[in-house]
């Protein structure tokens, strides 16, 4: 099994961080509004990066690790990718 660590764009334009095992299933829950409580009052989120990690713990570290740049890092990152936002 096969983890991934996901950035969601809100509605209000902010970004979300987060890990999961089904991409799509994920951003239906967020949609659904049974995700994160952040979410849940800026929807609809639409998830438009994400990685694929070996375990759940390294998922979950990239997921502390990218909570802790600011949103201008977040941005470029996601230019640097090519990220559709």
């Amino acid at each position: 099994m096969h983890y991934y660590f996901y950035l969601a764009r809100c509605s209000d334009g902010s970004l979300y961080a987060g890990t999961c095992i089904d991409i799509s299933a994920r951003e239906a829950k967020h949609n659904n509004g049974k995700g994160a409580k952040y979410t849940r009052s800026r929807l609809p989120i639409n998830i438009i990066y994400s990685e694929e990690c070996n375990t759940k713990s390294e998922a979950l570290k990239r997921e502390a690790h990218v909570k802790t740049w600011t949103k201008k890092a977040k941005e470029e990152f996601l230019k640097k990718e090519r990220v559709r936002s």
